[in-house]
């Protein structure tokens, strides 16, 4: 019979790191993280309890750990050390200059618990990761955008924010309650219940010109962000296929998801991309046009329209 007590031994560590991590923890959320039954989490729970680890649980709720108690100084695998870089190198680039502050700080916490050798591990080669955007994130008049969201989304407490809508020059200002922060298409946004519109908005934190926390607490008791964003998916779609060639196919790979990507098929020498696009009107037609002559469009013709419309105007424009 094998010998599983290396391996449970493992997960009971694991587990003693999670509670010490979280306020609660539940124990379906232990169970998916194992890939184990509950059971199997009640056995290592008692075990844990039975070596002396203040845990008190609450029925429903979940089991955490009696305040004060921590763990001693924890050992990490090179390969959690390799991950520290990759994460080191995305805050640096991808978020605020605060929030980077605050991530180098720990990571030097991070380091001093390392063996020497996996010191060096990590200076030869944290030296040879780059991280590139391309374009930036923050406005120069809200460069720690980010940390006010996270800020205000803990304390519950409204924000006034300064907004410039694309393609419009006039600022608005509106108190907002923000619900969660998401990154998508290289940009981060937010969404928050305004007070000016009565409803729930997205907003870009690029057009963001100026966040001010307020003492005013929120209004409203928010859904997860999940659930927002969940009811996104039922705004009306067209369905749109393109017949497109080979060797310009590859490089839509990245971008075709952002305009409703579905599935694609051979035929013959070139491939069918089926999409349920959310802007026919404006957003899939000027995409369309990037790569427009090495492909076709099958349907809907209103698609076909659109782009015609586009390459009028150009067309005027330019002679």
């Amino acid at each position: 019979m094998l010998d599983e007590t290396p391996k449970r031994f493992d997960r009971i560590v694991a587990i003693l790191i999670q509670l010490q991590s979280k306020k609660i923890v539940k124990a379906q959320e232990l169970a998916d993280r194992f890939d184990c039954s509950l059971r199997t989490i009640y056995r290592d729970i008692r075990t844990l309890e039975a070596s002396g680890v203040p845990i008190y649980s609450e029925a429903g709720v979940g089991y955490a750990l009696m305040d004060g108690y921590r763990l001693p100084p924890v050992m990490f695998t090179r390969e959690e050390v390799s991950s520290f870089i990759a994460a080191e190198k995305l805050i640096q680039k991808f978020t605020d200059p605060v929030l980077g502050n605050h991530y180098a700080s720990a990571m030097y916490k991070l380091k001093s618990v390392l063996r020497n050798s996996d010191k060096d591990w990590l200076s030869n080669i944290e030296s040879r990761v780059i991280m590139q955007t391309a374009e930036p994130m923050f406005h120069d008049n809200s460069p720690n955008t980010l940390t006010a969201l996270f800020e205000s989304i803990a304390e519950k407490k409204q924000i006034l924010l300064s907004y410039k809508t694309f393609g419009k020059d006039e600022l608005t200002e509106r108190n907002l309650e923000p619900v969660g922060v998401f990154h998508d298409n290289n940009n981060w946004y937010f969404l928050g219940f305004c007070h000016l519109r009565k409803d729930y908005r997205q907003f870009r934190t690029d057009r963001i010109q100026n966040l001010k926390k307020t003492d005013l607490d929120f209004t409203i008791e928010h859904d997860s962000l999940e659930t927002y964003l969940s009811k996104n998916e039922t705004i009306p779609t067209t369905k749109v296929r393109l017949l497109v060639d080979r060797k310009i196919a590859r490089y839509l790979t990245f971008d075709r998801k952002y305009h409703g990507f579905v599935s694609e098929k051979e035929v013959g020498d070139k491939l069918e991309m089926t999409f349920l696009s959310r802007d026919i009107e404006s957003g899939f037609p000027r995409w369309f046009l990037m790569f427009g002559d090495y492909a076709e469009i099958l349907e809907p013709e209103i698609l076909k329209t659109k782009v015609l419309d586009l390459i009028e105007i150009n067309k005027k424009r330019l002679l």
